[in-house]
């Protein structure tokens, strides 16, 4: 089984996205299944998002950085930025930080 963790960098001005709604979701038959929804902490990161280990699968990660962009008295193009991604195996650990700026965003596998 696997884990899934996240934290959020706020890149043009080198802070944590503090407070921030990531919501962590799984494929399923039925379409997608809501497994956690969590605010990131003071440094940007999200304490859990899903206390049980994962199976190989389909998840998404999505951190309603609009919302959080709109907080601040800033402009985004993104509302949400969101990490499609398929867990090949088990026994993983997959870190997916969302870098983010109010008009663009990127991710990458970190450790």
């Amino acid at each position: 089984m696997s884990h899934i963790s996240t934290h959020i960098l706020d890149t043009s001005l080198g802070k944590p996205g503090a407070g921030i709604i990531v919501r962590l979701e799984q494929e399923s038959a039925d379409g997608w299944r809501l497994l956690g929804e969590h605010a990131t902490s003071a440094d940007g990161r999200v304490p859990s998002l899903y206390d049980a280990p994962l199976p190989a699968g389909r998840y998404r990660l999505s951190a309603l950085i609009g919302e959080w962009f709109a907080r601040g008295g800033r402009e985004t193009l993104y509302p949400v930025a969101q990490i499609d991604v398929t867990l090949p195996r088990s026994g993983e650990h997959y870190h997916l930080p969302f870098l983010i700026a109010p008009w663009g965003w990127s991710t990458y596998r970190g450790s």
